[in-house]
C-alpha cells in the first residue's frame, strides 16, 4: 500500500518545489499557483466519501490498482499542460485516483493489522511514504536543473508501475461484507457542501473571480453543509457517518488533526516561495533543504511504538501540538543571514515532531470504534484530512496575499511573517480537545495506561 502512497507524496512534494518554474512557464502570480495543489486536494475530498463503498462493493485491492491507473494517466497528461487552467484540469483527474488510493489503502491496512500490532503496522505504513517528501524536493530541483518541469510529473510512471506489481505480488485479496445501496443523496449533499467552501475559501479575498461567484460559493457550501448533517442524522448508512464523532478519540482525532492540517498545509506552498522569491535560492538548494522535514519525521517513525507506551496518546499529542506550532511559524524570521544549519535543524526537529503529532492522531483515532465503522471512519477521516489541507493552503495563500498588500508587492522575506505566524496560531487551536481525552486514550492499542486501566 505505502508503495503506492510515495507516488503521491513525490508528486506533491516536488510539484511545491517547483511553483516559481511553473509561475514563469505559465506566466502567472505565484500566489495563484496553489490552484494547482488545492485542484488535487479538493478532487481527492470531494469524490473520497465514495471510496468505502466503493472499496466494500468490488474489492479493496482491485479498486486500489484502477485509482493507481488514474493517477497514473493524470500525472502523464499534467505533464502536457501548456497553461494553469489545464494543469488544474488534470491535476483534478490525478485527485480523482488518490481519492481511491488514500483511504482504501489505508482501509486495507487497518483491516488486516492484530489490535496488539496496530502502532506498528500504522508506523510502518506511513514510514515508506515519508520517502516521498524526503526525495521530492531535491528531485524537482534536479529536474530542473537539467531537464524541464514536465519531468516532475513522468517520474510517476515508473513509480506507479512498481507499485501496481508490488500490490499484485504482496496485497491479499479481501471479501468485506456487502455494503448495500450507495448513498447518492448524501454523496452528492456532501459534494455541494465540499465544493462550495474550497471554492469560497480559494477565492476570498484575492480577485479571482467577481464577488458574486465568492458569494454563490459560500452559499452553496451553507445549504449544502447544513442539509448533509440534517440527511445524515435520519440515514441509516450515510455516505458520511458524522455519527462516529460520539467517540471521543476519534472525535479529538477528526476535529484536532483537521485543524492542524489546516495550519500546516499551507507549509509546503510558504517555504518554496519564500526560499526561491524571498531569499534567492535555486530549486535545488530549495529542495536539499527542505528535504530536513522529512529526515525528522522518519526519524520518529521507528520509535514511535515506544514513546506511546512510554507517556501515551494524550500527553504526547498536547506536547506536539505546542511545539509543531512554535516550529510552524518559525520560518517568519529566516533571512538572507539566518545560518543554513539553523534552518535545516528547525525544519528536522519540525519535522520529527510534526510526525509525532500525526502519528498519534492516525493511530488513536481507530481506539474505540467497533470493527463493522472502521471503513465508514477512514472515509471521513480521509475528507476531513483533505479539507484541512486545502483550507491550510487557501489560508496560507491568503494571508501571504494580504502581506503583499493591493498592489503586489515583491514577495520579500518580511512579506511572510503574517502567513507563517498565522498558520502557527491555527494549529495550536487543537490543544484543548486534546487535553480533554482522558489520560488512557489508546491503552488499548499499545498507548501508555494508567494503573487503573492497567489493572483491568
Amino acid at each position: 500500500m505505502a508503495s503506492a502512497l510515495v507516488m503521491e507524496f513525490i508528486d506533491s512534494t516536488a510539484l511545491s518545489t517547483a511553483l516559481p518554474a511553473l509561475s514563469t512557464a505559465f506566466d502567472t502570480d505565484p500566489v495563484h499557483l496553489k490552484l494547482a495543489l488545492t485542484s488535487y486536494i479538493l478532487a481527492l475530498a470531494v469524490a473520497a466519501p465514495a471510496s468505502g463503498w466503493i472499496a466494500d462493493k468490488y474489492g479493496p485491492r482491485r479498486v486500489f490498482m484502477a485509482a493507481m491507473s488514474v493517477f497514473l494517466a493524470g500525472s502523464v497528461l499534467c505533464g502536457f499542460s501548456q497553461s494553469l487552467g489545464q494543469m488544474v484540469l488534470f491535476r483534478t483527474l490525478q485527485g480523482l485516483g488518490g481519492a481511491l488510493m488514500t483511504p482504501v489503502g489505508r482501509l486495507i491496512v487497518v483491516s488486516s493489522a492484530p489490535r496488539e500490532r496496530f502502532v506498528s503496522a500504522m508506523s510502518w505504513f506511513t514510514m515508506p511514504a515519508l520517502v516521498g517528501p524526503l526525495i521530492g524536493p531535491p528531485l524537482a530541483g534536479l529536474i530542473l536543473g537539467v531537464a524541464s518541469w514536465p519531468w516532475i510529473f513522468f517520474i510517476n510512471v515508473p513509480v506507479g508501475l512498481l507499485g501496481m506489481l508490488a500490490v499484485l505480488r504482496f496485497v491479499p485479496p479481501l471479501r468485506p461484507p456487502d455494503p448495500g445501496p450507495f448513498d447518492t443523496k448524501g454523496f452528492l449533499l456532501s459534494a455541494l457542501g465540499i465544493t462550495g467552501l474550497m471554492v469560497a475559501a480559494e477565492t476570498v479575498g484575492i480577485s479571482l473571480v467577481p464577488l458574486c461567484v465568492q458569494l454563490v460559493a459560500a452559499g452553496l457550501a451553507l445549504v449544502g453543509i447544513t442539509a448533509y448533517v440534517l440527511y445524515a442524522r435520519r440515514k441509516e448508512r450515510p455516505v458520511l457517518d458524522l455519527r462516529l464523532a460520539r467517540y471521543d478519540t476519534f472525535r479529538a482525532s477528526l476535529i484536532g488533526g483537521t485543524l492542524v492540517r489546516a495550519g500546516l498545509g499551507a507549509t509546503p506552498f510558504l517555504l518554496p516561495l519564500m526560499f526561491q522569491l524571498g531569499l534567492g535560492w535555486s530549486p535545488f538548494e530549495t529542495g536539499l533543504v527542505t528535504i530536513g522535514t522529512g529526515l525528522g519525521a522518519m526519524a520518529f517513525k521507528p520509535v514511535a511504538p515506544a514513546f506511546l507506551k512510554r507517556f501515551g496518546f494524550r500527553s504526547l499529542l498536547i506536547f506536539s501540538n505546542v511545539a509543531t506550532a512554535v516550529l510552524t511559524a518559525l520560518p517568519a524570521f529566516f533571512r538572507a543571514s539566518t545560518p543554513i544549519p539553523f534552518i535545516v535543524v528547525a525544519l528536522v526537529v519540525g519535522g520529527f515532531v510534526r510526525s509525532m503529532q500525526f502519528t498519534a492522531l492516525n493511530t488513536v483515532a481507530f481506539a474505540d470504534l467497533p470493527p463493522p465503522a472502521i471503513s465508514n471512519a477512514t472515509t471521513l477521516t480521509t475528507v476531513m484530512q483533505q479539507m484541512g489541507m486545502s483550507l491550510g493552503i487557501s489560508f496560507g495563500g491568503l494571508m501571504l496575499h494580504l502581506a503583499r498588500g493591493s498592489d503586489g508587492a515583491p514577495l520579500t522575506p518580511e512579506r511572510f511573517v503574517l502567513p507563517f505566524i498565522a498558520v502557527g496560531v491555527v494549529s495550536m487551536l487543537a490543544g484543548p480537545l486534546y487535553r480533554r481525552l482522558s489520560p488512557d486514550a489508546g491503552a488499548t492499542l499499545g498507548g501508555r495506561a494508567t494503573a487503573r486501566c492497567s489493572s483491568k
